[in-house]
């Protein structure tokens, strides 16, 4: 499931955040760190280390056999972006510690869903905290 999720030639990070000690960041930055093409999706911010934001899962461009989406959002807000995700005929997600429930990892999969979940993106590519993307404006 990881190899496949990590082939994907777009990610986008549900939950990203412009404060590098949260975990939304932390994603958004690993992503970067290996060279992967990558955007954040925040309601509140128009740009996460000088990437524009997308506000919403329907502002998702591409194919989506080729869309990889990591979600940080607390389980409540988890179940409602896993549906809009699938109406977007998008499988592979990728649920961060935290993120989860048993009922959203149960529906996902219902749904045919590549599904990650109990597993983080941090430790699975490697992280390096210190890492700054060139374009980022902090």
């Amino acid at each position: 499931k990881i190899e496949f999720f990590l082939k994907c030639s777009k990610f986008y990070v549900v939950g990203a955040s412009e404060n590098r000690a949260k975990f939304g960041n932390k994603v958004l930055r690993c992503y970067m760190q290996h060279q992967k093409e990558v955007y954040p999706i925040n309601t509140k911010s128009e740009f996460i280390e000088g990437i524009k934001c997308l506000s919403l899962i329907d502002e998702i461009t591409g194919p989506p056999s080729e869309i990889g989406i990591s979600i940080v959002t607390p389980p409540n807000v988890t179940k409602q972006i896993v549906n809009e995700i699938h109406k977007k005929n998008i499988k592979n997600v990728w649920l961060q510690p935290g993120s989860e429930s048993k009922d959203i990892v149960q529906n996902s999969e219902q749904l045919g869903m590549n599904l990650i979940a109990g597993e983080c993106l941090l430790k699975t590519l490697g992280y390096d905290p210190t890492f700054v993307p060139k374009n980022s404006s902090l």
